[in-house]
């Protein structure tokens, strides 16, 4: 848990129009009088939902302007944490949230590889303790060998390997086991994947609702809105006015948000400057290798349009996501579920820079940045498209902290998390301002779900947990003992103990070196406090190269 302030004292803002509206949609779903404790609650279905390079303040309820009120709803009707953290990219944050270890611990330290023996997965530990386990969607932590049926989960459908599938396929996708029928047939040209994943998430939860004597554990990770971004250009058009203001005034505009929900909680928040783009190849970063992303206003008219199309088709995947979460809470309500159905949403990591403010067309690394005109616009994000939408969209995401995923500054890690659970969170509609980590979501299911978390797999030792349960901030003033967290990423690494943060970047145009900040103080790392402090620089530095060899970030 971050220390309080100090020297600079916490100015509470007043309570906005928009958080009144916020707060009376949230008693909409979570009725008071079936909110409890956590220990008095029965074994509550889990749902647990993942999306893909989510930005910090994407959602409405974190202050963003894409349409997520079914999302907001939840979070406004249980809690939201303002300091989770991921492990900097997808596969592995995923191996992390899979297993409550250390990405190296799993397997994965760093981007491929495969979550290995020495560990047991959510579904595994659950499944023993006579959970239903079911999973939906981008897997990404393993080939043939740890296929999500082959690691606890008994029914699957999505895609098993690689980051990324084309939306629009439904060749791409697969159901597991292996010689199952799909259930579900979509007619010629109606196939989208996001919605496909909520209909077999549905569809899941109705195959457990017909064992009533069993809670059931449903793994729901989206690839929405990692790149191709891909979506209906219908679902687009309307936000098309919104993305046309350009990152520099909507980056106020949230931040701004971000203080009338009470997320900004003190002065020391500050609205970072416009982030560099890494260090790369030119034709890669667009001309900017090193440089800041440029102001809005700066790009020619036809730039400006291309790039709000980009950045209205990111949006809409979310608000796809934010659609099927009103589709599965619809349902749950219907068979009277709800309430003690725990729902966990969160991010793999921070918005995506890859690989410049213009983005990428193409599907590979060197992947050419075309500029769209004329007819060419309406195509975006349809079949046989592959776009991504830049490093300074992504600066927007993930207001209002600086960089982004591989990075292991707060733009690359921070995470929004929404943990939403009538019959077991009490007083909901706080922020949680604990420090926490992907891999605390492990020990917390294992004691909601009375499970015992197994010393042996297979007959052969596995690793202990690495993270803590998050239950004691269900109950108003509960917090979580203090520690240590560590991170590592291909060259970034950092560590965050109390009220400091030790952190050192790549592909910077200077030098690189560890910097320090007081995220008490300074929650955006705006000022870096190494040369004044070289004694907690080096008692850190020292502390995160005995984390790495431990957590196997590093080879011994």
């Amino acid at each position: 848990m971050l220390p309080p302030c100090n020297p600079i004292q916490p100015r509470r803002h007043p309570v906005s129009a928009l958080r009144r509206v916020l707060l009376a949609a949230a008693l909409a779903i979570s009725s008071p009088a079936a909110v409890g404790s956590a220990g008095a609650a029965q074994r509550p279905n889990v749902l647990l939902v993942l999306l893909d390079d989510l930005g910090y303040s994407d959602l409405g309820c974190y202050g963003g302007e894409i349409p997520t009120p079914n999302i907001d709803r939840l979070g406004l009707g249980g809690l939201r944490f303002t300091g989770m953290t991921t492990s900097a990219r997808c596969c592995p944050s995923r191996a992390s949230l899979l297993t409550g270890l250390y990405p190296g611990q799993a397997g994965i330290p760093n981007f491929g590889g495969s979550i290995n023996d020495r560990c047991a997965t959510l579904a595994e530990v659950l499944g023993a303790s006579g959970y239903q386990t079911y999973a939906v969607g981008k897997w990404h932590v393993g080939g043939a060998q740890a296929l999500p049926t082959n690691r606890g989960f008994q029914e699957y459908y999505g895609f098993a390997s690689g980051h990324s599938e084309d939306q629009w396929s439904p060749n791409k996708y697969q159901r597991l086991p292996q010689g199952r029928n799909p259930e579900i047939e979509f007619g010629k040209g109606t196939f989208y994947a996001t919605d496909a994943f909520t209909s077999y998430a549905l569809e899941f939860i109705q195959q457990a609702e017909k064992t009533k004597d069993r809670p059931w554990f449903l793994y729901l990770a989206h690839s929405a809105p990692h790149f191709p971004i891909q979506a209906p250009m219908k679902s687009a058009e309307p936000l098309l006015d919104t993305y046309r203001q350009g990152w520099d005034v909507l980056r106020e505009k949230r931040f701004a948000r971000m203080k009338d929900l009470g997320l900004i909680d003190h002065e020391g928040w500050k609205l970072t400057d416009l982030s560099i783009v890494p260090v790369d190849q030119d034709a890669i970063a667009n001309g900017y290798s090193g440089k800041a992303n440029p102001p809005w206003q700066s790009l020619p008219e036809d730039r400006r349009e291309d790039l709000a199309r980009r950045m209205a088709l990111y949006a809409a995947m979310v608000k796809h996501v934010d659609d099927g979460m009103g589709r599965i809470v619809e349902h749950l309500k219907k068979s009277g579920d709800f309430d003690n159905t725990i729902i966990l949403i969160v991010s793999d990591n921070g918005a995506c820079y890859e690989w410049g403010p213009y983005g990428f067309d193409k599907g590979s690394r060197a992947g050419i940045t075309l500029l769209h005109q004329g007819e060419a616009l309406q195509t975006m994000g349809g079949p046989g498209t592959y776009m991504a939408y830049g490093s300074a969209w992504a600066n927007l995401c993930n207001t209002p902290f600086r960089l982004y995923k591989h990075f292991t500054h707060r733009g690359g890690i921070a995470s929004p998390f929404i943990v939403h659970w009538p019959a077991g969170v009490k007083s909901p509609g706080r922020w949680v301002r604990d420090a926490a980590h992907l891999m605390d979501i492990m020990p917390t299911l294992v004691d909601l779900g009375k499970a015992a978390y197994p010393k042996l797999r297979n007959d052969k030792p596995i690793l202990p947990v690495e993270g803590v349960s998050l239950t004691p901030t269900f109950q108003p003033g509960g917090a979580l003992e203090p520690r240590a967290i560590g991170y590592s990423h291909e060259g970034a690494r950092a560590i965050h103990k109390g009220k400091w943060k030790l952190v050192y970047g790549k592909r910077f145009p200077e030098k690189v070196q560890w910097e320090l900040y007081d995220l008490a103080a300074d929650p955006c790392e705006t000022t870096d406090l190494a040369a004044q402090n070289p004694g907690i620089v080096a008692d850190l530095t020292k502390e995160w190269l005995e984390w790495s060899v431990r957590a196997q970030a590093v080879k011994k």
